[in-house]
């Protein structure tokens, strides 16, 4: 079938280049991969891949949690001037 409709969208400028880099090395430009996109998602009958918020484990959600503590009150946690002594005491 002749290419005959056009498509124009507006991105950010940096996503084009890094789109552009990476498609490139599979020989093919952006409208291509568009092109594609659009082929998979009537194939599909919907997006081509699975849309969802990440959801981090329970360790992950922990640590996010600690992190927010320590910068609430850095007092209350120890810290380090010194990289060898940081490691040593780890490494006890």
């Amino acid at each position: 079938m002749a290419k005959t409709a056009s498509l124009n969208i507006r991105i950010d400028p940096n996503t084009k280049l890094g789109a552009e880099a990476l498609f490139s090395q599979f020989g093919i430009t952006v409208a291509d991969a568009v092109s594609i996109f659009l082929h998979k998602a009537l194939m599909e009958g919907g997006l081509p891949f699975e849309m969802k918020q990440p959801r981090p484990n329970a360790e992950t959600l922990e640590a996010l949690e600690e992190v927010r503590r320590m910068k609430a009150n850095p007092a209350a946690y120890k810290g380090y001037t010194d990289v060898d002594a940081m490691m040593g005491e780890l490494l006890q």
